[in-house]
């Protein structure tokens, strides 16, 4: 464990490592911090241990055992990372960020992964060596992959926060399928269990949820035939019938 000054040092020196102004990012391929600074001296550092790392998960075959030995590695590099976010404006190529952006999404963190993805898709960091999909597609799909397997495991307000991130960003129309698909669930969700004196409650009441659920189903089931939505949508455009029928029949 790293004392309160180590820590405090390492996020200031994640301030200081952005050595690209962003309207320079956008045209010139980002460069890790310079080692002749001190923050590229820190940034170096703390790269041979995220490699150290990276070898002795490499030892541990089983994927579960190595989710919580990644939390506790993550711990060392959360001040520096704090640092990078905390800057801004200003953006170097991190291995340090979506390395851990990665393993933020394997061990469930997804707010913070939020964070990082966020951070990596605005200034256009690219991905560990090894990896051949875009920060943008990575998170749609890993995330959405997850969503759709363990239903309790990706909230609502998680999975709309990823689209909004990845919204513009070129990826295969069946990972953007798969995140509808995930959010159209949860919004058919919320319409089986709408309580109507709720504060959060929609203006339009339940159909409301089951026609924005159905938006997201439809197009996902237009991006990929295979997707696996055709039940959802079945069911959902009866329940929508179902309400239309009730809403006529109390003169609404």
């Amino acid at each position: 464990m790293s004392s309160p000054f180590r820590r405090h040092k390492q996020r200031v020196l994640g301030i200081m490592s952005g050595t690209l102004a962003p309207e320079t990012a956008r045209t010139i391929e980002l460069r890790e911090p310079e080692r002749s600074t001190a923050a590229g001296q820190e940034y170096a550092a703390l790269r041979v241990l995220l490699h150290g790392n990276l070898r002795s998960l490499s030892d541990i075959a089983s994927h579960e055992a190595r989710v919580p030995v990644k939390v506790e590695m993550a711990r060392a590099f959360a001040p520096w990372i704090e640092g990078v976010l905390a800057a801004e404006g200003q953006a170097a190529q991190d291995e340090i960020l979506v390395v851990n952006l990665v393993w933020a999404i394997d061990y469930r963190d997804f707010d913070y992964a939020l964070r990082l993805a966020a951070h990596a898709i605005s200034h256009g960091l690219a991905m560990p060596q090894g990896f051949t999909r875009t920060p943008a597609c990575y998170l749609a799909e890993e995330v959405a992959t997850i969503a759709n397997a363990e239903f309790d495991a990706v909230n609502l307000d998680q999975l709309l926060a990823v689209q909004k991130i990845v919204e513009g960003h070129d990826m295969h129309d069946a990972v953007r399928a798969k995140l509808l698909k995930a959010i159209g669930r949860r919004y058919a969700q919320r319409a089986a269990h709408f309580d109507p004196a709720a504060d959060n409650a929609p203006a339009g009441g339940k159909a409301a949820y089951v026609q924005t659920a159905l938006e997201a189903l439809r197009r996902a089931l237009q991006l990929d035939s295979n997707v696996g939505v055709k039940k959802d949508i079945e069911r959902l455009e009866r329940e929508a019938k179902k309400l239309l029928a009730e809403g006529e029949g109390n003169g609404q």
